[in-house]
């Protein structure tokens, strides 16, 4: 007999696996239960590599008298662990298992260090002694002595021959595909999706069935994406809603969402993200979001740059270099070095083209680490159901065997998936260039209308215990004397502190 001990996210693609389980129609819930517990009856271990959506669960098979704990490919949904005795706990939410009275509570000095450098927490250690993540694409094994980690899928690309044209056509087809499974699902009749100015959410709104867009915007115009995105809305005759944002609402935020969040990060957007979300639940339950496309296409600028054939490429995010982390953190701990989550991956990612393996890094930590951390647990905390389409791995199949020399054209990034965009979009939004989703951050923190709550943080009691207040000072005195760029890592200090201060 097979148990679902704990499950979160959504399977897209139902229909087809009902139909080959024999499952007769059912409520959602109760469909995705029987799809857990008659899939692993049928397929064993290798049940996520037939279900397609956002996942992570955890199956008891009374059988073998064992706990399996599984997590979709890329890892959109999160998935947490600790042994507890002869207890295994996992659960999506970090809190719900550091809280647990058998678990003590003890800050992970190596995560901080690593954190600093990254500006996110990187690879499987967390923030606390002992709890872990699971990484996508894995699973584990507990028999209530021994835990094995497994490894059913890994975001390597093996590029084909084939032309621009073919592989723009093939991304096209898995979009329509994909997108067909999600107006399959008649008990979410209403779904609206987030826009910016971006191809990513363009294309997603025009091949989706949502009704209305929704962005955030600001006073700021060079960071606002509110006007590009109203007129592809108006295009494709959606509905539109854009969430202005103020500073004085953006820091009153902060702190729920580093309480929400389970982890510190220090990316300024997660906070737009969750402002966006919470105005979003007043009239939706449901609602898409485009993230994906950049990691598995090539579309940031770091994946432009050549690095010399003996660097380790440490994802396209990172805020302070060894010696900044040095010099800020009490206790430094030399053996801690910024490569050590992802050298063994970089191993075998390396061997790809160069392009390709800095994607292969990118998907596995930053993606992982940074945007699926914010958007899934944001969007929980605030009550909506966040669906990622091309998240989906299917897409990530096409692009894996993409050679790298399509990807830039004519100074665009990820051209051949523009190249599908283009089909249904207008010219404009599908090579527009890349703004990403920007927040005036850097001007807000050094007004002094706004930011005496961050600065307190700065040089306050816990700040006096992990970090030199006089670098701490140069920093802050080198950043609202003019250096605007020192932003984020005055944002990432700041959201660990404001977190420490939550938990600890």
């Amino acid at each position: 007999m097979v148990q679902v001990r704990y499950y979160s996210g959504y399977i897209r693609n139902f229909k087809k696996v009902c139909e080959e389980l024999g499952i007769t129609p059912l409520s959602r819930e109760q469909r995705e239960e029987q799809i857990l517990i008659n899939g692993f009856e049928k397929w064993g271990t290798e049940l996520p590599e037939h279900i397609f959506g956002a996942f992570a669960f955890a199956l008891y098979d009374d059988a073998a008298d064992k706990l399996y704990v599984f997590r979709d490919p890329v890892g959109q949904k999160q998935m947490f662990y600790a042994v507890a005795g002869d207890e295994l706990l996992c659960s999506g939410d970090i809190d719900a298992i550091v809280t647990d009275s058998r678990i003590e509570k003890r800050l992970n000095m190596r995560m901080l260090q690593q954190y600093l450098f990254y500006g996110y927490p990187i690879g499987e250690e967390t923030f606390y002694e002992g709890v872990y993540k699971l990484g996508g694409g894995h699973f584990l094994e507990w028999d209530g002595k021994s835990l094995k980690k497994n490894c059913y899928f890994k975001p390597l690309f093996r590029p084909e021959d084939k032309s621009i044209d073919e592989f723009a056509d093939e991304i096209k087809a898995v979009v329509t595909e994909i997108l067909e499974e999600e107006r399959a699902d008649t008990e979410l009749p209403y779904k609206e999706s987030f826009l910016s100015g971006g191809v990513d959410s363009s294309y997603l709104l025009a091949a989706s069935d949502a009704q209305c867009a929704n962005t955030v915007g600001y006073e700021e115009a060079d960071f606002s994406e509110a006007h590009l995105a109203r007129q592809t809305a108006e295009h494709f005759n959606k509905g539109f809603r854009v969430k202005m944002i103020t500073p004085e609402a953006y820091f009153e935020r902060i702190p729920t969402v580093m309480d929400k969040m389970g982890q510190p990060l220090g990316d300024a957007s997660a906070v737009a993200f969750s402002i966006g979300c919470q105005a979003v639940k007043e009239h939706a339950d449901v609602v898409y979001s485009g993230e994906g496309i950049d990691e598995f296409f090539g579309g940031y600028n770091a994946h432009k740059r050549k690095i010399p054939s003996d660097w380790v490429y440490l994802t396209c995010s990172h805020i302070m270099n060894t010696d900044v982390v040095k010099a800020l953190m009490i206790d430094f701990d030399e053996n801690v070095k910024p490569s050590d989550p992802l050298m063994e991956l970089w191993e075998e990612a390396k061997q790809e083209d160069q392009l390709d393996s800095k994607l292969t890094m990118d998907i596995s930590f930053w993606l992982d680490g940074d945007i699926y951390l914010n958007t899934d647990r944001t969007s929980t905390a605030c009550g909506i159901e966040l669906h990622t389409p091309f998240s989906d791995y299917r897409l990530f199949e096409v692009a894996s065997r993409i050679p790298s020399e399509y990807q830039f054209r004519e100074e665009q990034n990820k051209y051949v998936f523009r190249k599908a965009a283009s089909s249904i979009l207008p010219y404009e939004s599908a090579f527009r260039k890349k703004v990403g989703f920007p927040v005036p951050v850097r001007q807000w923190l050094a007004d002094e209308r706004y930011n005496q709550p961050v600065k307190e943080k700065l040089f306050g009691r816990s700040s006096q215990t992990f970090f030199d207040q006089d670098q701490m000072k140069d920093l802050w005195e080198r950043f609202v004397g003019g250096e605007s760029l020192l932003w984020n890592r005055v944002y990432a200090i700041y959201a660990f502190l404001l977190w420490y201060d939550l938990k600890f």
